[in-house]
């Protein structure tokens, strides 16, 4: 980068925290350093227990979008996919093609401050200037109806759906709209919850 500055990831996922291609443009990654954000992610819930956690993570259940303004040097549009990853001391983001095994988020949203992310959000992407934020991405897993994913790392991995070695394999069946209970999944033994945007994925367990 040409300017003095830092990237900082936030992470917001409930998914690291119970362990949350084809390259466009130039490829660029940037690098930065990962601090805890004080936001909860999805709950995961079964048929028998449709609970949400309160500010937890939620997918929207007619996708909202939040375009509050902001600038980062990563440059990504809504709709795009990343592949976030790197460790807490150095944080790693790069385009990816959505649904690929690359990439784990989507841009959902971008804000002048990673607080001005929808509070479901599962993970934000901020970069700061001189101690300021300068622009954030806000950042769901990226969801693909029939693809399976690991959560049980600090970033989720797409996996085969056929693995055996998944910490916590999960094999996306379906997201429902406008609500916030998994009984409203018609397949899967599980879903998680998105309260704010009102959407629920539904999965079923490897």
């Amino acid at each position: 980068m040409s300017r003095q500055s830092f990237t900082v990831r936030v992470a917001v996922s409930a998914f690291a925290a119970a362990a949350a291609l084809v390259l466009t443009g130039c490829g660029s990654i940037v690098s930065g350093t990962p601090l805890a954000a004080d936001s909860s992610a999805p709950t995961s819930t079964t048929k028998s227990a449709p609970t949400s956690k309160p500010g937890g993570t939620s997918k929207p259940s007619s996708p909202t979008t939040v375009n509050k303004g902001g600038s980062t040097d990563f440059q990504a549009n809504i709709g795009d996919c990343v592949k976030l990853g790197g460790t807490t001391d150095d944080a790693t983001i790069e385009k990816a093609t959505c649904g690929s095994t690359d990439s784990n988020y989507k841009v959902v949203g971008k804000a002048r401050k990673n607080d001005q992310c929808p509070t479901d959000v599962d993970q934000a992407y901020y970069e700061t200037l001189n101690g300021v934020e300068t622009g954030a991405l806000c950042l769901d897993i990226d969801w693909v109806i029939g693809q399976c994913i690991d959560l049980g790392g600090e970033d989720p991995l797409r996996i085969d759906c056929g693995t055996q070695t998944a910490t916590e394999g999960v094999k996306v069946l379906g997201i429902e709209k406008n609500t916030t209970s998994v009984d409203s999944c018609v397949e899967g033994d599980q879903g998680y919850v998105y309260d704010e945007r009102r959407f629920v994925v539904c999965v079923t367990a490897l």
